[in-house]
């Protein structure tokens, strides 16, 4: 007699930033190991891409690419799959910058939230003319941005990958239709009120967001904000 197929729940979630509704199952042994070969590797690229591929094997139903997903979206969904999947309290060690001392705190998943700066707008209005129309940093760029190592070069790289489209004077030009030369030589051309507005664009975008609360042995009350991907599962 064949082995029996085990079924599996499923759960509805809503991505923050797409608001796309997916239908997700838990991640399974084979998922697991995929993981766990990353972890191994110690390299962030191959943990990238077994996160990508541990959300596409889980996908049961929606229309999503992973590929062209906004980062936030695959990095609250990859924390609901854990919570589902595993254990929803994670164990975190962290070095009190106060006294250096080192901190056992729970993490609890399912309260992990995404918080949204009212000030935040994808569409920039530089002026009477110009308008540019951004989107979020996708996953796609992860490789793209491995080799890049000074932080300017890294920042430019992400901003002209999240300009949509540009509107001036009444025309609309799609930046995937441009060459990176004219995109630079757009970027070049802006003024400093410009440059700022698209600098907030970055520091305004959601964020996940979890607070960890303990008292150090001054007595002092501390608090950790969580907001990466990286904060929920590296932390030391």
């Amino acid at each position: 007699m064949p082995l029996p197929k085990i079924e599996h729940p499923t759960f509805d979630l809503t991505l923050p930033a797409s608001k796309q509704v997916v239908k997700l199952r838990p991640f399974l042994v084979k998922e697991e190991k995929i993981l766990l070969m990353a972890i191994q590797s110690d390299e962030n690229a191959e943990m990238v891409s077994a996160i990508k591929q541990v959300i596409n094997n889980c996908i049961m139903e929606g229309d999503v690419d992973v590929e062209t997903l906004p980062t936030i979206d695959l990095e609250y969904m990859f924390i609901k799959l854990r919570a589902r999947s595993v254990n929803n309290i994670i164990k975190l060690t962290y070095r009190d910058l106060e006294d250096d001392k080192k901190y056992n705190v729970e993490v609890n998943l399912d309260e992990v939230e995404v918080r949204h700066n009212p000030e935040h707008t994808t569409k920039l209005i530089i002026n009477k003319k110009l308008t540019i129309e951004m989107r979020y940093p996708r996953v796609s760029i992860t490789n793209e941005l491995a080799s890049i190592n000074t932080s300017t070069d890294f920042f430019f790289n992400v901003l002209k990958s999240c300009i949509d489209k540009i509107n001036y004077d009444k025309n609309t030009y799609l930046v995937s239709e441009s060459t990176v030369e004219e995109l630079d030589e757009f970027l070049n051309s802006l003024d400093v009120n410009a440059f700022e507005k698209l600098q907030k664009f970055f520091t305004t975008m959601p964020k996940l967001h979890y607070e960890v609360k303990y008292t150090n042995s001054l007595g002092n009350e501390r608090v950790i904000v969580l907001s990466s991907l990286t904060d929920f599962f590296t932390l030391g």
